[in-house]
């Protein structure tokens, strides 16, 4: 894992993907701290890295759409896949070496509440809480787009197919007034979620009995508890996808300066299941 590492993390300065990030990011945050803090005197820097969120939307495919997609497209993956390193191993080697390359600029930015501090009162906890949050998403951000990434060969795909999901999560909020509050839209919304993770059941394990058991069985028990108690599906989905909205506990740290323990291991919850997701992909395709 300790090679796959390395030779990830160099290659990301080898093509200038890795300077190109960090340089972006770097420069995007540099002029809203100039505009937020010493221009305008706002003594949080916590409201420039708030104001520097929707550059995740072009920085991040642009630093993991090559992660798997490449490997995949010219076909040197058989080599990782015919290795003694387990496909965890090399997942979880290639993740780091991405979030490693984040973590520069972010190490970065702890220096900004320094220059604060010399020209009158610096928040140092609220600053830094804000920091170790805004690096936190980025990582969920960054498991995203490497799952994306390992199902196409197309980094081209990757890219973009990581830009419209990050683009809902960034508009997750906003979106979430859209969701019907009614009973009967709310079982057709749960429904719909269900027969989607059967779809992906199905093409991961290729067994329509499964996939069609599960179906049938979800679809017997959302109807049976709507005539029951068609109450339980009132505001249903915007409660259940509510939980999702994974700026606002960025925000909380930037806005309010609470750092929600909650929505940190929702956090670091996703990245697992990202992970893990990714290592699925590629799995399936080596027995494939």
């Amino acid at each position: 894992m300790l090679a796959i590492y390395k030779r990830e993390f160099k290659s990301y300065f080898y093509s200038m993907t890795g300077s190109i990030f960090i340089a972006f990011l770097t420069f995007m945050t540099g002029i809203y701290f100039m505009a937020y803090n010493l221009h305008s005197g706002y003594p949080y820097f916590s409201y420039s890295l708030e104001g520097v969120m929707f550059v995740f939307l072009v920085a991040i495919p642009v630093l993991t759409m090559r992660s798997f997609s490449e490997e995949r497209r010219s076909r040197t993956d058989q080599l990782l896949l015919t290795s003694p390193v387990s496909v965890g191993k090399m997942v979880i080697g290639k993740y780091l070496a991405m979030v490693s390359v984040f973590l520069i600029p972010c190490m970065l930015f702890c220096a900004y509440p320094l220059i604060i501090s010399t020209q009158g009162k610096a928040y140092f906890k609220a600053d830094y809480a804000s920091i170790l949050v805004f690096f936190l998403l980025g990582c969920v951000y960054i498991a995203i787009g490497s799952f994306i990434s390992a199902m196409t060969e197309s980094q081209i795909i990757a890219a973009i197919g990581t830009f419209g999901v990050l683009m809902v999560v960034y508009l997750w909020d906003g979106l979430l007034g859209f969701l019907p509050s009614s009973a009967f839209g709310g079982m057709a919304g749960i429904w719909m979620i269900l027969t989607l993770c059967v779809l992906f059941i199905y093409n991961m394990t290729k067994n329509g009995v499964l996939a069609g058991g599960l179906e049938l069985i979800g679809t017997i028990i959302l109807v049976v508890l709507y005539f029951v108690k068609s109450s339980l599906y009132e505001g249903l989905l915007s409660t259940i996808f509510g939980k999702f909205a994974l700026v606002s506990t960025f925000t909380s740290a930037a806005e309010n300066s609470l750092l929600d323990i909650g929505g940190i291991v929702m956090y670091l919850t996703l990245i697992g299941v990202f992970l893990f997701l990714t290592v699925q992909s590629i799995q399936k395709r080596r027995f494939s």
